[in-house]
């Protein structure tokens, strides 16, 4: 296991209160030993104006992903960690449904974090977006 810590996906609910979390529908849905993951809704939120998923959405799952995992790799009472770099590649556009993200650690470093997280249509467990986000880890 990765995490430095026994977590339950319950320790992070309150996280979504009033963010983008919020705003988009992102929930945490499942905490494997080497990865977490979430979905998102396509819906009036998350597409773009031809209908299909935003690419900017996928992007701010991804991030968050990554962002939430490195929290829980860190010891919190003496770091914080804070996205550095992103990119996507979106592969595939999805119109209605939910999406699944899964990030899992390319690199785990005592000043750096990179995540890959690849975004699935989930009705068709299709790979629609590939993401890779370099966390930065900082001293408080």
């Amino acid at each position: 296991m990765i995490w430095a810590k026994a977590y339950q996906l319950s320790d992070f609910q309150s996280f979504s209160k009033g963010t983008l979390m919020e705003s988009l529908g992102i929930e945490l849905t499942e905490l494997k030993e080497d990865a977490l993951i979430g979905t998102m809704p396509v819906d009036q939120r998350t597409i773009q104006p031809f209908g299909i998923l935003h690419g900017g959405a996928s992007v701010a799952l991804a991030e968050t992903l990554g962002s939430i995992a490195s929290l829980m790799i860190i010891d919190q009472e003496l770091n914080y960690a804070v996205g550095l770099d992103i990119n996507a590649n979106h592969l595939r556009p999805v119109r209605s449904g939910k999406v699944r993200g899964e990030a899992r650690a390319i690199f785990i470093g005592r000043s750096t974090h990179v995540w890959e997280i690849k975004i699935f249509d989930d009705e068709r467990n299709k790979l629609t977006c590939i993401s890779r986000l370099t966390m930065a880890v900082l001293k408080k």
